[in-house]
């Protein structure tokens, strides 16, 4: 299937202030493309593009006092497949996993697992390790957060959601992160697009928040928002928590003004 994404982002700044933006898609979906992914900047000022410690394809940019104005529409294929299940995956002992996979065994900002530790294991110690535990980490997780974008708030983290089980995507995805890593499985934060493709449509679209663990030999999608496979993720960065994938980030005062994203799969060519 071919899927339209994009978006159009508007900011107010106040004085001078140099921004990162991490809104194209991952490196890993490049290839998928199927027109040019070019960020419109209004004014018209250049983008620098670099690549972040996590493999992240960002860019740098000075944004003038005023409006700023980001804006991207492209078209991306993907193969219309919900997320894979593979029941028999493993999990790898520590000692065998790969270094690359280490680091998402560790606390970070929004998922501490020092504190988490103790309650993930009474609540799944019992559990098989390998797939089934880490689906009854989303499981658990999908039944104990109540969802509301009310609740959306930048400063909470996995141990705060554990105590008041109210928030957004990201907010499934730290507690669950936090739960996989508290139990030696490898597992890191996801943003992109996702689309309403294959279930009632919910307006207005927003960029989504899920994660992938590390088992049986490969990194696999996990969804504790919505704790069922869903068509149509387009990845566009990858971190230890929503830290490392901020889709902007200010370094001085920017106001929000206008906040658009695409994600619809288009009509089949006959």
């Amino acid at each position: 299937m071919i899927i339209k994404i994009g978006f159009d982002i508007q900011f107010e700044v106040p004085a001078p202030t140099p921004m990162i933006l991490m809104l194209y898609v991952h490196p890993s979906r490049q290839a998928d493309l199927r027109a040019e992914e070019k960020i419109v900047v209004e004014p018209d000022i250049p983008l620098t593009d670099f690549t972040d410690l996590y493999g992240n394809r960002c860019a740098r940019i000075l944004a003038p006092a005023g409006d700023i104005h980001f804006a991207l529409e492209t078209f991306i294929e993907d193969s219309g497949r919900p997320d894979e299940r593979i029941p028999d995956a493993i999990q790898h002992p520590v000692e065998e996993l790969p270094n690359d996979t280490l680091p998402f065994l560790l606390t970070s900002r929004y998922c501490e697992v020092d504190k988490l530790s103790d309650i993930a294991w009474q609540l799944f110690g019992n559990t098989a390790p390998g797939w089934a535990r880490a689906q009854a980490i989303c499981s658990w997780v999908h039944n104990h957060i109540t969802f509301g974008y009310q609740f959306a708030d930048s400063t909470k983290s996995a141990f705060d959601v554990y105590n008041d089980p109210r928030g957004v995507c990201r907010d499934y995805s730290h507690l669950a992160v936090a739960f996989c890593r508290c139990l030696n499985i490898p597992a890191r934060y996801t943003t992109g697009y996702m689309g309403d493709i294959g279930v009632p449509l919910v307006l207005p679209m927003d960029f989504s928040g899920w994660y992938e663990v590390y088992l049986g030999g490969r990194w696999s999608t996990f969804d504790a928002r919505h704790n069922v496979p869903r068509v149509g993720r387009i990845v566009m960065a990858r971190g230890r928590d929503a830290a490392d994938v901020a889709l902007t980030t200010n370094f001085g005062s920017a106001k929000l003004k206008k906040f658009f994203i695409i994600s619809d799969e288009m009509p089949a060519e006959s």
